[in-house]
């Protein structure tokens, strides 16, 4: 029996993690701090990056306990008395000086029911003083630090633009593990001329590295982005929903039971999505995937026995 689960799932959801560790029901409220990312100081961003993440979102001006209290009276209605983390998630969210980064980390952690913190950046914008901060502010709170990779290929970083190599992400990891920080990855399946063997490899290099945590993403297509240009001019095929729900499940085959599946699938803006239009309807796709486990058989870290990769 898969021992890290409350429901059929047949892998280690946020859902139980959560619930496993504070035993109440925990609510992750996306924060816009207004923060940019370097990548747009040194380039025009990640070829699928639409002006950054969450970049159109109007609360980026919006004072950051104000978002905060909008929408936790929602759910305070329906779940009162829940836990919350702030989930600093638009942009690059280290990419300004630690006296910056201390206004608005702690603004947010001294609200009722804040029970951690959950900072969204890149491996190439934490600086040393920065390290030494977020491990601080691990020691007070419970802080998850959630890194961009998208895949562990080289020549598609350089494709994507990403504006790092795969050691300076390997490098940030490191420092961050050293320091008992809790650190989430994002990768991306479907990115451009990428094989199945390149995706579960992905998932191979992050087991082996010893994340806490991943979010897989399917690759959609905005408009206005680089990548739509590219798409636009020489169309590369895109996952069918299919092939994305075998190429998941196989991937968390060779991800340990421990790490923590905080994402299994994507949410694009439906008015700013040029493909795949499957991608709308989430609800199918984690079903899809449920029902593809049970089909096969399979639970998270299937693979990660037979290998005995820790």
């Amino acid at each position: 029996m898969f021992p890290y689960r409350l429901d059929n799932k047949r892998y280690h959801t946020l859902n139980y993690y959560y619930r496993n560790l504070f035993h109440n029901k925990v609510f992750k409220v996306s924060l816009n701090a207004n923060f940019t990312c370097p990548n747009f100081k040194n380039g025009n961003g990640c070829i699928f990056c639409l002006h950054g993440s969450n970049d159109y979102d109007v609360r980026k001006n919006q004072d950051l306990v104000r978002q905060f209290e909008e929408v936790k009276n929602v759910v305070e209605k329906k779940w009162p008395n829940s836990f919350y983390i702030g989930y600093f998630q638009a942009n690059t969210n280290t990419y300004a000086p630690v006296s910056v980064l201390k206004e608005k980390y702690e603004a947010i952690l001294h609200l009722e029911n804040v029970v951690g913190l959950s900072i969204a950046t890149r491996s190439d914008a934490i600086t040393e003083e920065c390290y030494d901060y977020l491990e601080e502010l691990n020691k007070k709170t419970f802080l998850t630090v959630e890194l961009g990779l998208q895949s562990a290929k080289e020549e598609t970083l350089q494709l994507i633009h990403r504006g790092h190599d795969l050691n300076n992400f390997v490098e940030a990891v490191h420092n961050l593990k050293k320091r008992n920080i809790r650190v989430v990855v994002h990768i991306i399946n479907g990115l451009p001329y990428e094989t199945k063997e390149d995706m579960i490899h992905t998932a191979q290099f992050l087991n082996d590295l010893g994340i806490d945590g991943v979010k897989i993403h399917m690759l959609h297509i905005l408009k206005g982005t680089e990548l739509a240009s590219m798409y636009a001019e020489h169309p590369f095929p895109l996952l069918t929903k299919e092939e994305y729900i075998s190429i998941v499940v196989e991937q968390l085959e060779y991800l340990n039971p421990k790490i923590v599946i905080h994402r299994i699938t994507g949410d694009p803006n439906i008015q700013d999505l040029i493909a795949p239009h499957w991608l709308v309807k989430k609800f199918c796709v984690l079903n899809d995937i449920d029902k593809e486990m049970v089909k096969r058989d399979i639970y998270q870290g299937d693979k990660v026995k037979e290998n005995s990769i820790c």
